[in-house]
């Protein structure tokens, strides 16, 4: 008997078809969170917030989109033939395949027409919903689409329909009769037209209008109007796609339930100068206060070049009465090389410590250690101070240190009687070439209100990158605290306001505090 061989199988993977909400990260759903850490690659619309992408951190990222705002990226939309190649060749090389669309791909997104492809080819799919634009734009707006009182009734429609129909198949003058809220999606272009019909069906000139541009983000606006002059508005104030139209009288509330542009920064983009690993903290802080944030990674963290001084003193910790670590990289960076010489937080038995603020004392306690004493304001000023009283006179200090701190600290240690030892424990390099072009565009084309500064290192990465004397124009500069403050003046340049309390939550105070103002609609 002849037994024949089976042919090696193709790998068919999944394709998902996953809707990424309506332009919020935090609206995502679990699910689609989950696919996006799993997936082998990620096939993507330009309405995708790259906040939404940094899930998907083992996946190729293929960008099948075009961003009409992007100053950075210059290239068409793909064409729907080429994502159903996409699609398919991507199915046969990797087990989760994500095609990522913007609001719910139910919802004018074409999510059906790229699925019933994906049947017609044999291709396993699943659908994940979203957030759809229709209900979630108009919410961070403060407009609900139905409400008991005004509207039971709420229409999505799109107001750009396929070219190859001929003419519109919308019956825009019933839907002026059904006494409800009327959503529209990317009407912008035919707003007039739409206008024109909704009146010849019926439909009030003093219905409430508002139109969104770019809502649940940042650099949301919103134009409110009735129906007799929004669309003279609208053109006025420049309004462009992705943009959603709100009819009826639900628009009404918004004048009481516009939660999202009160808060205290909506409308200012912050460009944060940090390194990449500390930055995520300081963008989601501001972002909560309703920043949009712009992240230039100022400062890369890396490994001192030798561990041989640290190793050293670490098997001679006995000998110390003080460790001092001056920020939370040191900390990270000290407790990494200890776990991998085998030690824990235990080595410190025996040896008070020391922490500049309460970020450095919060990432030591993560560690399983406790600081001694963590001056009330967080620069190396009080530190030292605080130190000094102490009584240190004779005794052994460890500085656990990036490799270009100042030299105040040692100085004034030793200089009260103290035996310091400073090593070196990371080191800050420069923001690879990638960052500085983005910062160059960012800082002529973009308008930036806010810019922050957390440290000297910032300072001096920001200033290398631009040169020393460059245009501003109207960016107010903030600073973390006085030795930061001091090297921005070393530049030429006096921030608009530094830090009361020298610490994250000190920074954001201090920028809600120069934001103050009164949200007007458009």
């Amino acid at each position: 008997m002849t037994i024949k061989k089976n042919k090696k199988r193709r790998l068919t993977g999944t394709v998902y078809i996953v809707g990424a909400g309506p332009g919020d990260p935090g609206l995502l759903t679990i699910r689609a969170r989950e696919l996006l850490e799993q997936a082998g690659v990620v096939i993507h619309d330009w309405l995708v917030h790259e906040d939404i992408l940094k899930y998907a951190a083992k996946a190729r990222l293929i960008d099948v989109g075009k961003d009409p705002h992007s100053r950075l990226k210059k290239k068409p939309a793909e064409s729907q033939e080429i994502i159903n190649g996409l699609l398919l060749s991507w199915s046969r090389k990797e087990k989760t395949i994500v095609r990522l669309k913007g609001g719910d791909p139910f919802v004018f997104g074409r999510g059906a027409e790229e699925a019933a492809w994906l049947e017609a080819k044999g291709i396993p799919f699943e659908i994940v919903p979203g957030v759809s634009a229709g209900h979630a734009v108009p919410a961070y707006a403060g407009i609900p689409v139905t409400d008991r009182r005004r509207s039971s009734l709420a229409v999505f429609v799109t107001g750009h329909e396929d070219p190859a129909k001929g003419k519109s198949t919308v019956p825009w003058r019933r839907l002026a009769a059904l006494n409800g809220t009327i959503v529209s999606f990317m009407g912008i272009q035919n707003l007039e037209k739409i206008v024109s019909e909704l009146k010849a069906g019926g439909l009030s000139v003093s219905t409430p209008v508002c139109v969104i541009e770019r809502g649940t983000l940042p650099v949301q606006r919103v134009v409110e109007g009735s129906l007799n002059d929004i669309a003279r508005k609208v053109k006025a104030a420049g309004i462009a796609s992705p943009a959603l139209a709100v009819f009826g009288g639900v628009n009404e509330f918004r004048k009481d339930l516009a939660w999202f542009e009160r808060k205290p920064l909506f409308g200012q983009t912050v460009l944060i100068t940090r390194a990449r690993d500390q930055a995520g903290t300081l963008k989601t802080m501001l972002e909560k206060k309703g920043a949009r944030v712009l992240e230039y990674y100022g400062i890369r963290i890396l490994p001192p070049r030798s561990w041989k001084d640290f190793d050293s003193a670490a098997r001679n910790l006995s000998g110390y009465q003080w460790a001092v670590f001056t920020s939370p990289n040191g900390a990270d960076s000290v407790f990494s090389r200890l776990k991998k010489s085998g030690y824990d937080a235990r080595i410190f038995s025996g040896v008070k410590i020391a922490a500049i603020g309460d970020a450095t004392r919060d990432r030591l306690r993560a560690f399983g250690v406790e600081p001694e004493l963590v001056p009330e304001s967080f620069h190396s000023m009080a530190l030292s101070k605080a130190l000094i009283k102490k009584n240190i006179k004779g005794k052994k200090i460890l500085l656990l240190r990036t490799d270009i701190a100042p030299e105040f600290l040692y100085k004034e240690l030793s200089a009260a009687g103290a035996d310091v030892k400073e090593v070196t424990v990371y080191r800050t390099a420069g923001p690879d070439a990638l960052q500085k072009s983005r910062l160059r565009v960012w800082m002529k084309e973009e308008k930036i209100d806010i810019i922050t500064f957390t440290s000297s290192s910032t300072v001096r990465s920001f200033f290398s990158a631009l040169g020393n004397k460059p245009s501003l124009k109207q960016a107010r500069l903030v600073s973390i605290g006085p030795v930061t403050t001091q090297t921005l003046r070393e530049y030429g340049f006096k921030p608009a306001l530094e830090a009361s309390d020298h610490n994250l939550p000190g920074l954001i105070a201090a920028l809600e505090s120069i934001c103050k103002r009164t949200t007007q609609p458009l």
